[in-house]
């Protein structure tokens, strides 16, 4: 499973915010590579879901692909 975070120095305050954001096609930043994704992407990870940290990081959620 892909893990993200927010592109571009954005960060959010609840999950609301990053489901929100993941489903308007916004960019987020592999952790692994550093390289700049967003869902339309993301359709050849195998468990259809990623998890996306914010909160400065503190805070995990799974969002559907």
């Amino acid at each position: 499973m892909l893990t993200l975070i927010p592109a571009y120095g954005r960060d959010y305050l609840s999950r609301e915010a990053v489901l929100a954001a993941w489903m308007a096609d916004k960019d987020f930043l592999e952790s692994r590579s550093g390289k700049p994704i967003n869902r339309p992407q993301c359709a050849h990870e195998p468990s259809g879901f990623v998890r996306i940290r914010y909160a400065r990081f503190r805070e995990v959620c799974r969002a559907p692909i």
